[in-house]
């Protein structure tokens, strides 16, 4: 992934983020209330903007500092952690199937992959 992909990405996880939020807090608090997981969902909501906020970070070092190796895995990892960490409580939150809670710990995983490789990148390179 190019640094440009990585930039609109963020920029369009973090727009939906803010829409989503927006949407659970107004449309869905009757059904979010009626299933008890309103928390579940705003978990889902925050990491998603957490991790939407670090691939812009991602795509800036990559734009910047073209040599740096190993930055497109960290756009990766928080990219596939969205996916399944958030998109697991969204679709818990909404139906509760439960048994997608054995799912989410691997997105946090993909979260923590990406923020220990970052690490690494940049001690190496900076």
């Amino acid at each position: 992934m190019s640094p440009k992909i990585i930039l609109i990405l963020g920029a369009l996880i973090s727009g939906l983020g803010v829409m989503i939020g927006a949407f659970g807090a107004h449309g869905l608090k009757a059904v979010l209330a009626a299933t008890n997981r309103a928390d579940t969902f705003e978990t889902a909501v925050k990491y998603q903007m957490y991790h939407a906020l670090g691939l812009l970070l991602v795509g800036l070092l990559m734009a910047q500092f073209p040599a740096i190796t190993g930055l497109k895995l960290t756009g990766i990892c928080f990219l596939v952690g969205i996916l399944i960490f958030s998109g697991s409580l969204y679709v818990l939150s909404l139906t509760g199937i439960t048994w997608l809670g054995a799912i989410t710990p691997i997105g946090g995983l993909f979260f923590i992959i990406g923020w220990v490789n970052l690490v690494w990148v940049l001690a190496k390179n900076l």
